[in-house]
């Protein structure tokens, strides 16, 4: 069983409720075990359309899931897909670059698998190629496993978001207790 690290975001419809039916999805798939949820943080989206820009129209909820998972990664990634598009996920057929900054229902990254890294198809790389510059990915990360070492740059979770440059909003959600 691999320990695995998962990034879940919502920015359309009913954000939150979209992240609990993921995490409950996740806890009833065959060969997948929840360990661990980070807390939830509001973040400002990487791209925004001009009449979002000053407010938080359009901005995600984010989390972190720990799993410990007998999936392999490719099936791990098709098990997240089918969560996405049974909650809402739809994916355009854009360009893989056109389509990453759209609004989406549900997002589920892959972010850390044991310690491998693959580099099997366009959708598939593990590490994610991005975690170390997202602070929408470090902060929950940090929550969970803030000493997780990066099997390609070999810094602590803790270290990278030190190092962070990026300067989007990433703040705690407001709620109360277990919010998952």
């Amino acid at each position: 069983m691999a320990r695995v690290f998962l990034s879940i975001g919502s920015n359309l419809g009913e954000r939150r409720q979209n992240l609990q039916a993921a995490i409950q999805r996740l806890r009833a798939a065959e060969r997948i075990r929840v360990l661990e949820v980070s807390r939830l943080y509001e973040t400002e989206p990487w791209e925004r359309a001009p009449g979002q820009i000053g407010n938080r129209a359009g901005w995600f909820l984010n989390c972190v899931v720990a799993v410990e998972t007998g999936l392999a990664p490719a099936a791990l990634l098709s098990a997240t897909q089918e969560i996405e598009a049974a909650l809402g996920r739809v994916r355009t057929g854009a360009s893989q670059e056109a389509g990453r900054y759209e609004p989406r229902a549900l997002d589920i990254d892959i972010l850390l698998y044991g310690e491998e890294v693959i580099s099997a198809s366009d959708d598939l790389h593990i590490p994610h190629l991005l975690m170390h510059e997202r602070g929408f990915v470090l902060r929950p990360l940090a929550d969970l496993a803030p000493e997780l070492e990066h099997p390609v740059l070999y810094q602590t979770v803790r270290e990278l978001l030190e190092g962070l440059e990026d300067d989007h909003q990433v703040v705690p959600a407001d709620l109360p207790g277990a919010w998952w």
